[in-house]
């Protein structure tokens, strides 16, 4: 396994472009095999979790070129309508092909999905809301089985917002007789992108964005390009690199109205930042300390959870004393004591972090526990004293397009080491 290393202690300044979103990559591509024609797909970040899907689709019988930032997919013929456990054991967003596959071919069998160690995330919401659509559902041996005939169009409501649930669902009332509802529906950009790419396709889907979707059934859908958004995680973890290291940043190529939430809380830790149209200006060079704020993460358009643990690195060096309210997922909290060991002061309350800002972290091994962990541990060490070497980086790739050759053109002291 890989380690990267950082010397902490260098100040951050410079442009950075942001990838495709991979959170919309992944299920843009799984809903390519909901019709035949070719589909090719622009801004697809090079990470880990979409050479999975790739895999993925190609096990099923698909036909993916993958071509830098670019993929073309060719779904005419699907041989196989089964997701093992090996692959969908290694990312979550794999049943996401659950709702495609029963839509077009009649019956899935996806077995039940793994990915980042952060709680439990189950998919009952997906299969009362597949049943509700007239599909026979069980789950036996580990794995999903879904069978129907045709799915038909109904009023589904979720009892949280999910958002896969609402993407897998969405794309399965795409092909149902008659029209669906999807109220308490996820509000995410990412799911609007899908959306996007579906009516390009001849689907008919209003609302996406609001809690309520509603979806009219159509018999096919036809081939069609399209080009992802830009990732609002990977810019928000970049502008609270450079709040962290007291520099100036510019992340181009982004969407700032995606960023909001984000953007409110670094306004009030004392940073100035500048909007433009596709980028993000962000100084943090004319203040002593960053002010702690507290957080509590929402579904959108609350802040976001997946830039949880980059803002408990943030306030683990702040001054004054912030809480952190995660409401999203229990347990994603794993990156606390490795945050501890580099000198962080905080303790957790049941659903709450309470962090007391330290003027200077120390470098220190650290292991990454998922994703968004990896980031925040990174951030840490890039305003320690001394090294850091944060291990188990494998959860960084799946979602996070070459972060470290990105920091060092920011100027930061960070290198990965090939195990």
């Amino acid at each position: 396994m890989d380690t990267i290393v950082i010397t902490g202690g260098n100040v951050l300044h410079g442009e950075v472009r942001i990838s495709g979103a991979k959170n919309s990559a992944l299920p843009i591509l799984a809903s390519t095999i909901l019709g035949g024609e070719e589909c090719v797909i622009n801004n697809v970040p090079q990470v880990v979790d979409v050479v999975t899907m790739g895999k993925l689709l190609r096990l099923l019988g698909a036909q993916v070129e993958h071509e830098g930032n670019r993929a073309v997919v060719r779904a005419g013929v699907i041989h196989s309508t089964q997701a093992p456990y090996e692959l969908v054991k290694t990312m979550r967003a794999s049943v996401l092909v659950l709702g495609p596959l029963l839509a077009r071919w009649g019956e899935a069998t996806v077995s039940l999905p793994g990915g980042c160690a952060i709680g439990s995330r189950p998919v009952n919401i997906h299969l009362a809301g597949l049943t509700k659509l007239g599909a026979e559902v069980s789950v036996e041996h580990g794995y999903i089985r879904a069978r129907s005939r045709r799915l038909k169009g109904a009023l589904i409501y979720c009892d949280v917002p999910t958002v896969t649930g609402t993407e897998n669902l969405m794309m399965a009332a795409c092909l149902a007789q008659g029209t669906t509802t999807i109220e308490n529906a996820a509000k995410e950009p990412e799911i609007v992108d899908l959306a996007d790419f579906l009516t390009k396709r001849g689907a008919k889907i209003a609302g996406a964005g609001s809690d309520i979707i509603t979806i009219e059934g159509v018999r096919e859908l036809r081939g069609s390009d399209h080009e992802v958004i830009p990732d609002r995680i990977e810019a928000g973890t970049y502008l609270v690199a450079g709040a962290m290291t007291k520099g100036a940043v510019v992340v181009n190529g982004c969407r700032p109205d995606h960023l909001e939430p984000v953007l409110a809380k670094l306004l009030e830790t004392g940073v100035t930042i500048k909007v433009e149209k596709e980028a993000v200006h962000l100084d943090a060079s004319k203040i002593n300390r960053l002010k702690a704020v507290d957080v509590r993460t929402l579904p959108s358009p609350g802040f976001p959870t997946d830039m949880q643990a980059q803002m408990a690195a943030l306030m683990a060096v702040a001054e004054g004393t912030s809480v952190i309210t995660e409401t999203v997922f229990e347990s994603r909290f794993m990156h606390v004591e490795e945050l501890r060991r580099m000198g962080a002061n905080i303790r957790v309350e049941g659903n709450r972090l309470v962090i007391t800002g330290c003027e200077r972290l120390t470098g220190a091994p650290v292991m990454a526990s998922d994703l968004r962990a990896s980031a925040g541990l990174i951030l840490a060490g890039l305003c320690a004293d001394g090294v850091t070497e944060v291990l188990r980086v494998y959860h960084l790739d799946r979602g996070y397009e070459r972060l470290e050759e990105k920091l060092q053109t920011l100027g930061a002291a960070i290198e990965r080491r090939k195990a």
